[in-house]
């Protein structure tokens, strides 16, 4: 119990440190979301008075009379209502709704391309460790080249190929415009259709660093006494590999891929920007552009959540799973 207790302790700590931080960062910026408001407004004719400037400093909750502890504090106690504020860039719109609009594209896009290119990268990085000194070492080199390819060139490449040349794809976007969002057949293969570019520059890009390192972990199981062991009782290839090597050497993968699932909700800038994708990395670039502190706090919050919880699991079941790993946090 103690064991558990102390990573739940480490985790708040560093809940609350990443709040803190998701509170000054956006501060140190240049610019002020008040005054971009205030312009936004003067922009469609409205007037601007001391009156109504102070009543938008009060609702956004910077640049006020309040100091700067007081403005952390408020901060703090609007989070633990749950209240992420109202978002400048998308006025008078709640962060919450801004954020929960754009989440659930990323998550869907990001999830299923990051789920896909682990299990296709450990997959073959297993049968290419078992297989080592055969023709499958070249599938190392080639995806290892794919991954140091820089991700803009990529997906630009392939909209050049596959869209503009071939015309299998659509240019850009989540969805046809002219379908209303639902849960209609129709649809959902329109954004299954957009969707697809997308995740294929992910998977593509991504499936190298899976492959390579379940490649190295299989070279180095396959040394194991447990292995050897296996093989002088004479079970076959396939029972030794899956279930005595593979079985041992994917631990890291799945904790680096439980790391990488926190990282889903940040979403790929890159990828969103060069596919006009609603997902929730072309809200953040948004919200960078706009100054609005309170969307960026929003979108840094639920990643950081994100990524702390995925290590908090990961950390708990590798407590379940081995026990030397209790006994050696209980020793130390």
């Amino acid at each position: 119990m103690g064991y558990y207790l102390r990573k739940l302790a480490f985790y708040l700590t560093a809940l609350w440190a990443a709040v803190t931080l998701n509170f000054v960062i956006p501060r140190m910026l240049p610019g002020n979301p008040v005054d971009i408001l205030m312009a936004k407004l003067q922009q469609r004719g409205g007037s601007v008075d001391p009156a109504a400037r102070t009543a938008y400093e009060t609702l956004l909750g910077t640049g006020g009379r309040e100091s700067f502890a007081e403005e952390y504090f408020a901060y703090l106690g609007n989070l633990l209502r749950g209240e992420l504020g109202v978002s400048v860039s998308a006025f008078p719109a709640k962060v919450s709704d801004v954020i929960g609009d754009a989440l659930p594209w990323t998550v869907v896009l990001v999830g299923l391309a990051t789920l896909l290119s682990f299990l296709l990268g450990v997959g073959l990085g297993a049968v290419v460790g078992w297989k080592r000194g055969t023709w499958l070492d070249a599938l190392v080199p080639a995806t290892t080249v794919l991954s140091a390819v820089p991700y803009f060139w990529l997906a630009l490449i392939l909209v050049a190929l596959l869209s503009s040349g071939l015309g299998w794809f659509p240019l850009n976007g989540g969805y046809d415009v002219v379908l209303d969002p639902g849960w209609s057949p129709e649809f959902i293969g329109s954004a299954i259709y957009h969707g697809t570019l997308p995740a294929l520059t992910i998977v593509i890009s991504s499936i190298g660093g899976w492959l390579l390192g379940m490649r190295n972990m299989m070279v180095s199981a396959m040394s194991e006494d447990y292995v050897l062991t296996a093989r002088a009782k004479g079970l076959t290839d396939s029972r030794t590999m899956i279930r005595y090597a593979a079985r041992n050497a994917v631990l890291p993968s799945v904790a680096g891929f439980a790391t990488s699932l926190g990282f889903v909700v940040s979403g790929s800038i890159v990828t969103e920007q060069v596919f006009s994708y609603p997902g929730i990395g072309s809200k953040l670039l948004q919200a960078v552009q706009n100054n609005d502190y309170a969307l960026m706090q929003g979108i840094f919050l639920v990643i950081t959540i994100a990524v702390l919880g995925a290590n908090l699991v990961v950390d708990l079941l590798y407590g379940l799973i081995d026990a030397r790993t209790r006994d050696r946090s209980t020793v130390s």
